[in-house]
């Protein structure tokens, strides 16, 4: 196919030779983003058959130095240099946030300009009044870097799996939660020092909560399931739990149990409902998602056609990010030649309905602290199969008789709501000293 269109090219059918392009933004994605431009330029002429002409940056800091040379008038401050020069093809906004980024694309999309951007949040959230614009103006939004860095998910969804029924997607979505996760794995110790190690080598933010409450995840959940379902973006529809209640022990216990614990995002079609859902989760230890560690992403995709798939590499950082920007530039910068469009995410309403958190099935690990006393065991047992909850299997470890010990019960599948509601009861009990913890558990019942 990029063989054909190169020849089309060479043979002078398309109507010009560049595509011109404006950045709003030149932080650590806009940078690593300017470098590929310029440094690969000629590798994209080769692949591509025409220019892709860098006119302006614009930023509110144009001192600090990037280690990227510019030409002279390129880098200034006023975003309207940008988005009003007539001779700009396409708007990249590299800035994040919700404004003044929401703006500057919706004014882009309304001076006729294809946007392309990497904001999650603000897609996730306003993606629906944006999408509509831009079909509305007939222009194309690229969002490939919005989701898991350098990996082309999105694409993958769009395009390489379009002959599929998407039957699910998950998996890890965000490095940070990964990174700790995966220390408190590897060399023990609790979250609060796995998080201050994460802080000091960058790989958390000062205020991580979007990170380790699972509100990062979320956004791109939103995006994927979207693209995966045609479905409205549904943030405020997933279910949102982070890693801050996990505790060392859960980690041991999880090995003991033959499984590893990582921060999920899952989206699955079940009986013409979609579950949208981030959280803490129990793998199986030989599954592959529980082999992919530190700030890595990997995004396990299953169609009725194709079988299970994996998509794995760097969720994050300059140049990766900036390796899916340009992508989107590219292929934006192919359909103007063209004259051909990719269909945008449908915004209308769809038949497909979102499952209440209440509803889902799933395998459970609880972690009680129990009374050390004859008889507890048997009363904590009693409640969950009133419940219609069964048990696969106990851990109690230590004996102090009469203090509080932790026991830990694994689940065969058992529906949300009871759950719940089992638990509310068991925490009720006299020899019950603190509230139970739960965590979710994928893989096949033991």
């Amino acid at each position: 196919m990029i063989l054909s269109i190169d020849k089309n090219l060479k043979e002078g059918v398309l109507h010009k030779d560049s595509v011109s392009v404006g950045l709003i933004g030149f932080g650590t994605v806009g940078s690593g983003t300017v470098k590929i431009l310029l440094e690969n330029r000629d590798v994209l002429r080769q692949r591509l058959g025409f220019d892709i002409k860098l006119k302006r940056i614009a930023d509110l800091d144009i001192e600090s130095d990037r280690g990227i040379k510019l030409p002279a008038g390129m880098l200034v401050q006023d975003a309207e240099q940008v988005l009003n020069d007539p001779e700009i093809d396409i708007v990249v906004e590299l800035i994040g946030g919700i404004n003044p980024a929401k703006d500057f694309i919706l004014r882009a999309i309304r001076n006729k300009k294809h946007v392309v951007t990497a904001n999650k949040a603000l897609l996730a959230t306003e993606g629906n009044e944006i999408f509509s614009e831009a079909r509305k103006h007939g222009v194309e939004i690229g969002f490939e870097a919005s989701v898991a860095g350098g990996i082309p998910i999105i694409k993958v969804i769009r395009e390489g799996l379009v002959a599929n029924r998407i039957m699910s997607v998950y998996g890890i979505i965000n490095g940070t939660s990964n990174y700790i996760l995966t220390k408190m794995t590897d060399e023990g110790g609790e979250f609060s020092d796995a998080l201050k190690e994460a802080q000091r080598l960058g790989y958390a933010e000062a205020d991580p909560t979007y990170d380790i409450e699972g509100i990062d995840s979320a956004h791109k959940l939103a995006i994927l399931a979207s693209l995966a379902y045609g479905i409205p973006l549904s943030f405020d529809e997933v279910y949102k739990e982070g890693i801050t209640k996990i505790a060392s022990m859960d980690i041991e216990f999880a090995k003991e149990l033959g499984y590893k614990i990582k921060l999920l995002a899952i989206a699955k079609s079940v009986d013409n409902e979609v579950e949208l859902r981030v959280h803490p989760t129990m793998l199986p230890k030989d599954h592959l998602i529980s082999k992919v560690d530190g700030v890595f992403n990997a995004v396990y995709v299953e169609g009725d056609a194709v079988g299970d798939t994996l998509y794995y590499g760097r969720g994050a950082g300059d140049m990766p990010t900036g390796s899916a920007v340009v992508s989107d530039i590219s292929d934006i910068a192919r359909n103007i030649l063209a004259k051909a469009k990719i269909p945008l995410i449908e915004v209308e309403e769809s038949p497909v309905k979102i499952r209440k958190m209440e509803d889902v099935r799933s395998m459970y690990y609880f972690r009680f602290t129990a009374l050390d006393r004859p008889g507890v065991l048997s009363k904590i047992s009693g409640i969950l199969g009133e419940n219609n909850i069964s048990i696969a299997s106990v851990i109690q470890k230590g004996r102090r008789i009469g203090e509080a010990v932790p026991v830990v019960i694994l689940t065969h599948m058992a529906r949300e709501k009871d759950i719940r509601k089992a638990l509310e009861e068991i925490d009720k009990l006299p020899v019950v000293a603190d509230r139970t913890y739960f965590i979710r558990v994928e893989g096949k019942e033991q």
